[in-house]
């Protein structure tokens, strides 16, 4: 599955009214670690079918970074039934990104 773009716009009916679990990665084009998240990210896309994988450029879709307390890129969250199941700061492998999941 593709990786979507997370906006403003979108999450609301992408993340908090999904009927799978949504993986979404906060970051920003500046940062370095998240630079290095982003094909495991689109790895996760790959090797997970059974979630929504996202990412959400905090520098353009800041109201929302700032609702789920988003101090540190990357951070990973994991939605699931709207709510937030696992918070994750820093860079994860596609290994550790695989016990986030429910």
């Amino acid at each position: 599955m593709a990786v979507l773009q997370i906006t403003t716009n979108n999450f609301e009916e992408e993340v908090l009214h999904s009927k799978e679990p949504v993986l979404v990665d906060f970051w920003a084009v500046w940062c370095g670690p998240c630079q290095m998240q982003g094909p495991v990210i689109e790895e996760a896309a790959e090797a997970f079918p059974e979630i929504k994988v996202g990412k959400l450029n905090v520098d353009e879709q800041g109201e929302v970074a700032q609702r789920y307390g988003v101090m540190s890129i990357p951070t990973l969250i994991v939605f699931q039934g709207g709510e937030i199941y696992k918070k994750a700061v820093g860079f994860h492998s596609l290994e550790e990104i695989k016990k986030l999941l429910p």
